[in-house]
Protein backbone atom coordinates (compact mmCIF):
# COMPACT_ATOMS: atom_id res chain seq x y z
CA UNK A 1 0.00 0.00 0.00
CA UNK A 2 1.36 3.01 -0.94
CA UNK A 3 1.89 6.18 2.30
CA UNK A 4 0.18 9.25 1.68
CA UNK A 5 2.04 12.44 3.06
CA UNK A 6 0.27 15.97 2.49
CA UNK A 7 1.24 18.79 0.92
CA UNK A 8 -0.25 21.52 2.75
CA UNK A 9 -1.56 24.41 0.36
CA UNK A 10 -3.29 27.73 -0.18
CA UNK A 11 -3.93 30.62 -2.83
CA UNK A 12 -0.45 31.98 -3.33
CA UNK A 13 1.78 28.96 -2.45
CA UNK A 14 4.69 28.91 -3.78
CA UNK A 15 4.71 26.73 -7.52
CA UNK A 16 8.57 25.41 -6.98
CA UNK A 17 8.21 24.87 -3.34
CA UNK A 18 4.75 23.22 -3.91
CA UNK A 19 5.72 21.16 -7.41
CA UNK A 20 9.48 19.89 -6.09
CA UNK A 21 7.96 17.98 -3.72
CA UNK A 22 5.26 16.73 -5.08
CA UNK A 23 7.14 14.69 -7.39
CA UNK A 24 9.64 13.82 -5.16
CA UNK A 25 7.02 12.17 -3.57
CA UNK A 26 5.72 10.67 -6.64
CA UNK A 27 9.33 9.70 -7.50
CA UNK A 28 9.78 8.16 -4.03
CA UNK A 29 6.70 5.95 -3.99
CA UNK A 30 4.72 7.75 -2.32
CA UNK A 31 0.63 9.25 -2.55
CA UNK A 32 0.87 13.22 -1.99
CA UNK A 33 -1.73 14.33 -1.38
CA UNK A 34 -2.36 18.24 -1.76
CA UNK A 35 -4.42 19.46 1.20
CA UNK A 36 -5.84 23.41 1.20
CA UNK A 37 -8.51 25.03 2.84
CA UNK A 38 -11.33 24.05 0.79
CA UNK A 39 -11.27 21.49 -2.36
CA UNK A 40 -10.70 23.24 -5.15
CA UNK A 41 -8.10 24.71 -7.75
CA UNK A 42 -5.53 26.91 -6.12
CA UNK A 43 -3.50 29.71 -7.48
CA UNK A 44 0.39 29.36 -7.07
CA UNK A 45 2.58 32.39 -7.72
CA UNK A 46 6.19 32.10 -8.46
CA UNK A 47 7.49 34.26 -5.20
CA UNK A 48 11.33 35.80 -4.34
CA UNK A 49 13.09 38.67 -4.06
CA UNK A 50 14.72 39.86 -7.36
CA UNK A 51 17.85 41.63 -8.00
CA UNK A 52 17.60 45.09 -7.55
CA UNK A 53 14.36 44.52 -5.29
CA UNK A 54 14.25 44.85 -1.56
CA UNK A 55 10.38 43.11 -0.94
CA UNK A 56 9.42 40.00 -2.46
CA UNK A 57 7.79 39.97 -5.90
CA UNK A 58 5.44 37.60 -7.10
CA UNK A 59 4.19 36.46 -10.85
CA UNK A 60 1.29 34.23 -11.31
CA UNK A 61 2.46 30.56 -11.49
CA UNK A 62 0.76 27.12 -12.25
CA UNK A 63 -2.77 25.66 -10.29
CA UNK A 64 -3.12 23.12 -8.50
CA UNK A 65 -6.30 20.83 -6.99
CA UNK A 66 -6.50 20.09 -3.62
CA UNK A 67 -7.65 16.50 -3.09
CA UNK A 68 -8.68 17.34 0.66
CA UNK A 69 -10.10 20.14 3.04
CA UNK A 70 -7.96 20.67 6.34
CA UNK A 71 -11.67 19.71 8.55
CA UNK A 72 -11.31 16.18 6.58
CA UNK A 73 -7.91 15.25 7.32
CA UNK A 74 -7.21 12.75 9.47
CA UNK A 75 -3.74 12.76 10.42
CA UNK A 76 -3.47 8.91 11.59
CA UNK A 77 -3.82 8.58 7.62
CA UNK A 78 -0.70 10.24 7.13
CA UNK A 79 2.88 9.40 7.36
CA UNK A 80 4.43 13.17 6.79
CA UNK A 81 3.82 16.50 5.95
CA UNK A 82 5.17 19.30 4.04
CA UNK A 83 4.54 23.43 4.30
CA UNK A 84 5.01 24.79 1.22
CA UNK A 85 6.44 28.57 1.33
CA UNK A 86 4.79 31.88 -0.90
CA UNK A 87 2.61 34.12 1.24
CA UNK A 88 -0.37 31.28 1.36
CA UNK A 89 1.01 29.74 5.34
CA UNK A 90 0.58 33.93 6.24
CA UNK A 91 -3.56 33.56 5.63
CA UNK A 92 -3.82 29.56 6.04
CA UNK A 93 -2.01 29.44 9.40
CA UNK A 94 -5.83 30.46 11.23
CA UNK A 95 -7.47 27.83 10.31
CA UNK A 96 -8.13 25.44 13.39
CA UNK A 97 -8.18 22.02 11.70
CA UNK A 98 -4.52 22.96 9.65
CA UNK A 99 -3.71 23.84 13.42
CA UNK A 100 -4.56 20.68 14.19
CA UNK A 101 -3.20 18.48 11.53
CA UNK A 102 0.00 20.51 12.62
CA UNK A 103 -0.11 19.29 16.00
CA UNK A 104 -0.45 15.35 15.72
CA UNK A 105 2.49 15.52 13.14
CA UNK A 106 4.89 17.52 15.65
CA UNK A 107 3.22 14.99 18.66
CA UNK A 108 3.47 12.32 16.98
CA UNK A 109 7.23 12.34 15.87
CA UNK A 110 6.26 11.93 12.14
CA UNK A 111 8.49 13.49 9.26
CA UNK A 112 7.53 17.32 8.53
CA UNK A 113 9.54 19.58 5.91
CA UNK A 114 8.86 23.25 5.85
CA UNK A 115 10.06 25.59 3.39
CA UNK A 116 10.25 29.25 3.40
CA UNK A 117 6.90 30.99 4.70
CA UNK A 118 6.45 27.87 5.53
CA UNK A 119 7.75 28.38 8.79
CA UNK A 120 4.62 29.99 9.92
CA UNK A 121 1.83 27.36 10.22
CA UNK A 122 4.40 25.33 12.77
CA UNK A 123 5.09 28.59 14.62
CA UNK A 124 1.23 29.88 14.93
CA UNK A 125 0.34 26.21 15.88
CA UNK A 126 2.86 26.43 18.95
CA UNK A 127 5.56 23.33 17.40
CA UNK A 128 8.69 25.22 17.05
CA UNK A 129 9.73 26.39 20.93
CA UNK A 130 13.22 24.67 21.12
CA UNK A 131 13.18 24.10 17.39
CA UNK A 132 16.08 25.12 14.99
CA UNK A 133 14.80 26.15 11.61
CA UNK A 134 15.83 27.37 8.43
CA UNK A 135 13.60 30.24 6.65
CA UNK A 136 13.22 32.90 4.56
CA UNK A 137 14.77 36.06 6.55
CA UNK A 138 11.92 37.84 6.60
CA UNK A 139 10.05 35.49 8.66
CA UNK A 140 13.02 34.60 11.21
CA UNK A 141 10.87 37.13 13.62
CA UNK A 142 7.61 34.68 13.37
CA UNK A 143 10.23 31.79 14.06
CA UNK A 144 11.75 33.71 17.02
CA UNK A 145 8.88 35.14 18.92
CA UNK A 146 7.65 31.79 18.50
CA UNK A 147 10.49 30.10 20.48
CA UNK A 148 12.44 28.79 17.62
CA UNK A 149 16.02 29.48 16.16
CA UNK A 150 16.43 30.42 13.19
CA UNK A 151 19.77 29.20 11.13
CA UNK A 152 20.56 30.72 7.94
CA UNK A 153 21.60 27.15 5.72
CA UNK A 154 20.32 25.20 3.21
CA UNK A 155 19.01 22.41 5.46
CA UNK A 156 18.32 22.10 9.01
CA UNK A 157 17.72 18.64 10.80
CA UNK A 158 15.94 18.80 13.92
CA UNK A 159 14.81 15.49 14.87
CA UNK A 160 11.64 14.78 12.66
CA UNK A 161 11.50 18.32 11.33
CA UNK A 162 13.90 19.54 8.14
CA UNK A 163 13.62 22.66 6.88
CA UNK A 164 14.58 24.85 4.32
CA UNK A 165 14.87 27.95 3.29
CA UNK A 166 13.92 28.93 -0.26
CA UNK A 167 13.25 26.97 -3.53
CA UNK A 168 16.95 27.26 -4.05
CA UNK A 169 17.55 24.73 -1.07
CA UNK A 170 15.36 21.91 -2.30
CA UNK A 171 18.28 19.86 -3.56
CA UNK A 172 19.62 20.28 0.03
CA UNK A 173 16.92 19.40 2.36
CA UNK A 174 14.54 17.46 0.32
CA UNK A 175 16.40 14.24 0.19
CA UNK A 176 17.05 14.64 3.91
CA UNK A 177 13.31 14.58 4.52
CA UNK A 178 12.78 11.76 1.89
CA UNK A 179 15.17 9.15 4.23
CA UNK A 180 13.00 10.13 7.09
CA UNK A 181 10.13 9.33 5.15
CA UNK A 182 11.60 6.41 3.87
CA UNK A 183 12.82 5.39 7.99
CA UNK A 184 8.94 6.01 8.59
CA UNK A 185 7.59 4.04 5.74
CA UNK A 186 10.50 0.99 6.78
CA UNK A 187 8.73 0.92 10.38
CA UNK A 188 4.94 1.28 9.39
CA UNK A 189 5.55 -1.82 6.87
CA UNK A 190 7.05 -4.00 9.07
CA UNK A 191 3.82 -3.53 11.48
CA UNK A 192 1.60 -4.29 8.44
Amino acid sequence: MQQKVLIVIGDASETVDTLYPYHRLIEGGYKPVVAGPEVHRYNMVMHEVKPGWTITREWEGYTIQSDIAFKDINPDDYLGIFFSGGRAPEYIRYDKDLVRVTKHFFEKNKPIASVCHGVEIPAYADCVKGRKMATVPKCKFDLEVCGGTFVDEACVVDGNMVSGRTYHDHGYYMGEWMKLLDAARSKTDGIS
